[in-house]
């Protein structure tokens, strides 16, 4: 026995007879007249005016020293010797000298920069195995095809780390130096350990273990990317703990930026001795460069940028300038509005009986909307 058809018809369709159902819920319609908007207006105006003044003395407090030294001082040799591949493995320093006119308080951050380089390509962010890059064994001598075509190295041997991000990592060096009043050189210490986020250097990118063995044990049968100069578990002679996978430089690397123009950190002030106690002070600096990333092939630009921080970030004054703009922009609308209540909406005096007929009000009505 089948069951039994409740009704049918169109009544059969329809929802029940409740509150919710016939959208008789009690609700709040708010009465938008110009006693209410134009107050919220003119608040909002001045709110953005305060955050956007507030943000652009916050950003003007930062210190910045931007130095391009692609072709700077004697780099100019180095930039043409590097304009042939068959010289990328040979070795070449430069110097480049400059000074800072005002004495840089508090922490003091060393960043490396680059111009045109477009890492946010989407082949490019995807050459890569994270497999590989958290420490999974399977993957070391098996990358993924994502990395090709950097997936096989010399003799056909795996390429660890593998892809095209690994692979192109900016590879120049610095040595800071600063000259005192009395002429003696003092080299500036920078703390070259901790510029990685907590999650990317303990979860993101590990090493691969195998009980135990040392990591140039665990990566023997596997390559070196093509344009390194030496091997994953050599990236950092003076500590042990900083090499692999979990090296500091490649990880800030390997986290990709948005933009062709970025910068990246390759250094914090050491303020443990003197005279940098309490930041850098203003003098004559040189830096001596180890001159090895090429930039002629995507016509790119290097710089080094030395800048203070705040609680905002560095000196960027998108954001407070994008809010005065956004102040000026309803505080426009908000006088626009207002004079258009006074002089038509008040009251309705203007619409209908001061001068003009009341039969002609809603023609008047329709050739304002339309």
């Amino acid at each position: 026995m089948g069951k039994v058809k409740g009704k049918s018809g169109p009544l059969a369709r329809r929802p029940d007879n409740s509150a919710f159902k016939q959208q008789r819920l009690p609700a709040w319609s708010p009465m938008l007249t110009a006693n209410t908007v134009l107050p919220f207006f003119y608040f909002m105006a001045l709110l953005c005016m305060l955050l956007g003044v507030w943000l652009l003395l916050t950003v003007q407090s930062t210190q910045e020293k931007k130095l391009d030294y692609t072709e700077a001082g004697t780099c100019n040799t180095c930039f043409e010797l590097r304009k042939n591949v068959s010289n990328a493995a040979k070795p070449c320093s430069c110097k480049v000298e400059f000074e800072i006119k005002k004495a840089f308080k508090g922490d003091v951050f060393f960043y490396y920069g680059l111009q045109n380089f477009h890492q946010n390509l989407r082949r490019y962010m995807d050459s890569r195995d994270d497999g590989q890059m958290v420490g999974r064994k399977k993957n070391l001598k098996n990358p993924s095809t994502y990395c090709k075509p950097f997936t096989n190295g010399l003799n056909r041997l795996p390429i660890a780390p593998c892809g095209a991000v690994a692979n192109s990592i900016f590879n120049d060096s610095f040595t800071l130096s600063y000259r005192g009043s009395r002429g003696r050189v003092v080299p500036v210490p920078l703390l070259r350990k901790g510029l990685t986020w907590y999650t990317d250097k303990n979860i993101k990118y590990r090493n691969p273990q195998d009980g135990n063995m040392t990591l140039a044990q665990v990566l023997e049968g596997t390559a070196q990317p093509l344009y390194w100069q030496k091997p994953a578990y050599e990236l950092d002679t003076h500590d042990p703990n900083n090499n692999g996978f979990i090296n500091d430089d490649l990880i800030v690397w390997m986290r990709e930026a948005a933009f062709p123009n970025f910068k990246k950190l390759y250094g914090v002030l050491y303020r443990a001795t003197k005279p940098f106690t309490t930041g850098l002070p203003a003098g004559n600096y040189s830096i001596n460069i180890s001159y090895n990333f090429p930039v002629q092939y995507f016509r790119g630009r290097k710089e080094v940028v030395l800048t203070t921080l705040t609680w905002f970030g560095g000196q960027n004054h998108f954001l407070p300038v994008a809010y005065l703009i956004t102040s000026c922009l309803i505080l426009l609308i908000a006088v626009v509005l207002t004079v258009a209540w006074c002089k038509f909406g008040k009251n309705g005096r203007n619409m209908e009986g001061d001068g003009m007929p009341s039969g002609t009000t809603n023609e008047w009505l329709k050739s304002v909307l339309l």
